[in-house]
């Protein structure tokens, strides 16, 4: 067990420094597809809102039906299902959206948890391949019996390694940030309609 251990302790950081690579070509392959999917809900949401709210005002169930197909996405799915439970009342028209907005909510954030996780972890990760060549460079001085500057240039590359992991981390974190915004600035605008379609409900129960 030892030896495995000294055997991974000298192989330098090289070998992380690629990693963190392969790692960052997912994140901006995760990036690129949440931010193309979010805006995608988002301008869907904002074409739904107009004639759905037009619809809710005059309380035509057909025409706010019809917008919601008119605007396929994320809202549209979720709202769908409150009107389509509406005829059994607001209370069940609510738990259904609430129902929905959850799995709208975990289909939105899928690859999300790889992006913070990387965002968190990528610097230890880099401060580990940082090690592992400081650890090497003074391995390779105690063989070559040489001066300082092995050393030197073994510490150099060695901190690399640091800097990739933070040059990994940083959009990580920032696209985590803004993804997860987008996200919930989505559901809440998609609540708060979801809402007004309660209150035409109550209204229309009322007058009844």
């Amino acid at each position: 067990m030892q030896s495995a251990l000294t055997a991974l302790a000298l192989t330098g950081g090289g070998w992380v420094i690629w990693a963190l690579l392969l790692a960052s070509v997912g994140a901006v392959a995760a990036i690129v597809d949440r931010f193309q999917l979010l805006r995608a809900e988002a301008a869907a949401l904002a074409g739904l809102r107009a004639p759905l709210l037009a619809a809710l005002a005059q309380g035509d169930a057909d025409a706010a039906q019809k917008a919601l197909d008119a605007h396929p996405g994320a809202a549209a799915r979720a709202l769908g299902e409150a009107l389509a439970a509406l005829e059994r009342g607001p209370e069940s028209a609510a738990a259904h959206l609430a129902a929905a907005l959850a799995d709208e909510k975990r289909r939105l954030e899928v690859r999300l948890t790889m992006l913070g996780t990387l965002g968190n972890n990528a610097p230890f990760i880099g401060l580990f391949g940082t090690v592992l060549g400081v650890i090497k460079a003074f391995h390779d001085l105690a063989e070559a019996g040489a001066g300082p500057e092995v050393v030197m240039a073994g510490l150099s590359e060695a901190l690399v390694a640091t800097a990739v992991g933070l040059l990994v981390a940083i959009p990580c974190v920032f696209a985590f940030n803004a993804l997860q915004k987008r996200t919930r600035d989505l559901l809440s605008e998609t609540e708060a309609l979801g809402r007004r379609l309660g209150d035409v409900a109550r209204a229309e129960a009322r007058r009844k």
